[in-house]
């Protein structure tokens, strides 16, 4: 069943949220966003699985960064709700990066319950949409979800090597929080592109341009609900995708 702590950011586990409890207590439509950009070598499989979770996932919305590799037609052929980012809100000029193109996504989403996940993830699992649905169903107070996971480092002989945080998390973005927002510490992973949120909260946010995202969707989630208390996390385990250089 739903549980929880009462520590000031919850922690969960995506394990605590199979998809059958979600059915059951779901009563909200439910949209995945999928922010694209030259991925067509992973955006088909992420697909695939998010669609066997069936009626528990009402839309899977991709965002294209007019890419290069096919990417929106492959997302087009498994029958997922496609836009190009500055197709969205054109009136607003360019897409300007990622942030953006999460922004303009809320004009076509339809569900009340909106997830973001990245769509370079290898190996991709549903469990990445039910642990961050999880909270959202489950617990009526949460309003905030950020996922967090291991990301194994393959050397260039293909070795796996355990890594937790990216080198920019764990050089800048955390010891940051650390100092200037110690109560968004705990957030494990702060730049991770796993967050979901109920659509009227997000309606209340500004989404800054690029990879800025991130970070400050955490500083104005943390203003909007004043505190922490309306925050959770949730242990997505390991995550496979790419490493910048």
């Amino acid at each position: 069943d739903c549980h929880s702590t009462t520590e000031l950011i919850r922690p969960f586990h995506h394990s605590q949220f199979p998809p059958e409890l979600l059915r059951e207590r779901k009563r909200e439509a439910v949209t995945v966003v999928l922010p694209a950009r030259e991925v067509a070598d992973t955006i088909g499989e992420i697909i695939e699985r998010l669609q066997t979770l069936g009626d528990l996932i009402d839309q899977i919305l991709v965002v294209d960064a007019a890419s290069h590799d096919g990417a929106a037609d492959i997302a087009a052929s498994l029958g997922a709700d496609v836009h190009q980012e500055s197709e969205l809100l054109p009136e607003f000029g360019q897409a300007l990066g990622k942030g953006d193109a999460m922004w303009r996504a809320l004009a076509v989403a339809r569900g009340e319950l909106v997830v973001y996940l990245d769509s370079d993830t290898r190996q991709f699992s549903p469990h990445f949409a039910t642990g961050m649905l999880g909270p959202l169903i489950c617990e009526g107070d949460i309003q905030f979800v950020k996922g967090y996971f291991r990301r194994p480092f393959i050397t260039p002989d293909g070795e796996e090597r355990p890594v937790d945080g990216g080198r920019v998390t764990e050089l800048t973005a955390r010891p940051l929080l650390s100092a200037f927002y110690p109560e968004l510490a705990a957030f494990i992973q702060p730049l991770a592109g796993e967050v979901a949120g109920r659509r009227s909260f997000f309606d209340q946010l500004p989404f800054a341009t690029g990879y800025a995202i991130e970070t400050s969707m955490l500083l104005h989630a943390r203003d909007a609900l004043g505190g922490t208390e309306g925050m959770a996390q949730v242990d997505l385990e390991v995550r496979h995708n790419h490493h910048q250089s």
